[in-house]
């Protein structure tokens, strides 16, 4: 699984990342994370607010930082399919 951090560095973009970690830890998937910081490479995604969250290239949340439990919604769903 592929994840991606949409956000140019901000401390709401830095929660999501942990947020993201944490959620990944506890279930126990195995994923890449990468964040994006590149306001270019941001454009490339349909997201009007950052941070944004992206599993295996599909924007799944953006303009928001989601509770662990949320995240961890999204991340068993891709997982899943």
């Amino acid at each position: 699984m592929k994840i991606k951090i949409l956000g140019t560095g901000c401390p709401k973009c830095n929660q999501l990342e942990a947020v993201t970690r944490e959620a990944l830890q506890e279930l126990g998937i195995d994923a890449e994370v990468q964040k994006v910081k590149d306001i270019n490479e941001i454009m490339a995604y349909p997201v009007m607010m950052t941070p944004a969250l992206v599993i295996n290239e599909k924007v799944v949340l953006s303009g928001k930082v989601p509770g662990k439990s949320e995240v961890a919604a999204l991340l068993q769903k891709a997982a899943a399919a």
